[in-house]
Formats: structure tokens, sequence, C-alpha cells
């Protein structure tokens, strides 16, 4: 009996010597990165020329892997207020552990929210001019709460998300959650589409709604989107829609790129006095992108605004570029 155990522990210790050798060791790792908005333009509004240069934004941030499943980013964002009389401000935009098992995916923390992030990633042009929904407050990029996604079959996930509600940017600790569910489609190769609903509020309860339709080949990528909001704010009768149509063709290290938005307001019981009128109108872009090496853009574009209330057309040319390693 002594002997038998005494072989038995020497092959268990062989084969668990041996399992040890053959099993890949994971060593945890991480990486810096750091993305520069920046640009030159001018512009030319009823006459009058105004030429600035300008960093629209800084981010400078850490990735990193725990684990095979678990891993985290923190990216602190530099950019401008738009308020008071600060130039640049820094804010921490994600801060967040993700979970990632087969078709599961999870994140917890101040996380990106996924509520155009598909848009976003096929406009490919965010160091330009943000994706619709960002540009016109339709909804944050990041916030603070539990992500979840789940590929149901290689043509369906599904995806759901309970945040703040109130963005990175003004994080408050009230009892009000905004609450969003989306679901992607990807019927044949190249091809996207995606609805989203969120909701937030008690009594006027404000609801998004938004459909999305991409398109993509090696060369070739197109996109479009509506969108719809009720409630804008949480404050009845502030509804508003919008569309964004944008598209674009790379031969090698140039890409050719338009874009055309609309954006509408609606004041129920009085069409002809939209609540929103002065930020409504039409938005065109265009322009050609170099990329001369690896994480270097260098973008001559055009950016006109055509204001639905009659007021002159914002016309603005730009040399923008964008860095990033």
């Amino acid at each position: 009996m002594k002997k038998l155990l005494t072989t038995l522990t020497i092959i268990l210790l062989f084969i668990n010597v041996f399992s040890q050798e053959n099993k890949e060791v994971f060593k945890p790792s991480g990486k810096p990165f750091i993305k520069v908005f920046t640009n030159y333009h001018s512009s030319f509004t009823d006459g009058v020329n105004h030429n600035a240069f300008e960093i629209q934004r800084a981010y400078f941030g850490y990735a990193f892997n725990l684990s095979k499943k678990f891993s985290g980013k923190v990216n602190i964002d530099v950019g401008n207020p738009g308020v008071g009389k600060l130039n640049m401000t820094a804010y921490l935009k994600n801060a967040y552990f993700q979970y990632k098992s087969g078709r599961l995916t999870t994140k917890f923390g101040l996380i990106g929210l996924s509520q155009f992030k598909l848009q976003e990633k096929q406009w490919e042009g965010r160091y330009l001019y943000k994706s619709f929904q960002d540009e016109h407050k339709f909804g944050s990029s990041a916030d603070l709460g539990l992500y979840a996604s789940y590929k149901l079959h290689d043509m369906v996930s599904i995806d759901a998300t309970i945040a703040n509600g109130d963005g990175y940017k003004s994080i408050e600790a009230d009892s009000v959650l905004k609450y969003s569910c989306g679901i992607t489609l990807s019927p044949f190769k190249g091809m996207k589409v995606r609805a989203y609903y969120d909701f937030m509020g008690n009594d006027s309860t404000q609801k998004t709604i938004s459909f999305y339709a991409g398109y993509s080949t090696g060369k070739l990528k197109v996109g479009a989107e509506y969108n719809n909001q009720l409630n804008y704010k949480m404050t009845e009768n502030q509804d508003r829609t919008g569309l964004s149509f944008y598209g674009s063709y790379k031969i090698k290290k140039v890409r050719l790129f338009g874009r055309y938005d609309q954006l509408s307001s609606i004041k129920i019981g009085n069409a002809a006095d939209p609540w929103n009128y002065a930020k409504d109108g039409q938005g065109i872009i265009v322009g050609i992108e170099f990329s001369p090496v690896k994480g270097i853009k260098i973008t001559p574009n055009y950016q006109g605004w055509i204001p639905a209330n009659g007021n002159p057309v914002v016309n603005i040319a730009f040399l923008s570029c964008e860095i990033k390693f």
C-alpha cells in the first residue's frame, strides 16, 4: 500500500508539473495612450472673418489587462469646458473595470457608453466634428454606471446600461437614473443595423430612440441615422429630431469624406415657433484626410452650418490634425 501511494504521488506530481509547463502563463500588462485633436481654422460669417489656432481636446490614459478576462482603463480628458473664462479643463472621462468571457462583456465604473459608439466609429472623424448625438447632446459619451452586452448569435447582439444620466462632466448623486438598451444586427459581412432606446426621469420622462444602418468594405464606408428625443432635459414638450448621413472612400493613405446633418425641434401646439429654433439647422462637412504615417491624420476640410431661423450661414475652413500613440 505504501509503495502504491508513493507511486501515485509521483505520478500526480509529474502530471501537475507537466501541465504547468505546458499551460500558457498570463502576464498582466498595460499600455499608456495619448490622443490630441488640434486645428487651424478660418471662419466667414456675414462678411466677418475670424482666424485661430486651436487645441480642441487631448486624452491621456492607461489601458491594462489584469487577467485573460479582467481589464480596465483610466482616461483623462482635457478640453474647453465651454463656460466661464477657462480655456482648458481636465476631466476624468473613464475609470472602469471590464469582464469579458465568451459572448458576455460587462463594464463597471466611469464607462464609455454605447449610445452612439457605432455611429462614431463609422464616421471616423471625431477629431473633426462629433457624431450627431454627441454634438447636439442627445446623450453623453461616458457616464458612471453598469454596462452589459451579450452576443446571442454571430448576427445578433444585445446591450443594456444603467447610468447616472448626467455624463462624465457633471456627476451628481441624485435618484434619477438613465436606463438604456440596444440591439445590433449584422445580417451580412460589412453591414450593421442598430436600434437604441433610453429613458430617464419621473414626471416628465426624457426618452430617446435612434436607428442606424451602416455598410463598410475595405475602402468604402457609408452610414445613416435617425434620432428622436422627447422631453429634452426632462422638460415637457421639448422634443427634437435629427438626421445624419455620412460616407467616405479610402485610397491607400488618403480618405475622401462627406457628411450632412439636420436638426429640428418641435413645440406641441405651436409648430411655427419651435422651442429650440435658434439651434435648429443643417450641417455640411466635406474634406480629404491624409495619413502620412501611422498615428497622424492631417485633414483640410470645410464645415458649414445653415441656421433654420434665417440667420447668416456659418462657413469655416479647417486644417485639422489628429495625433495618437
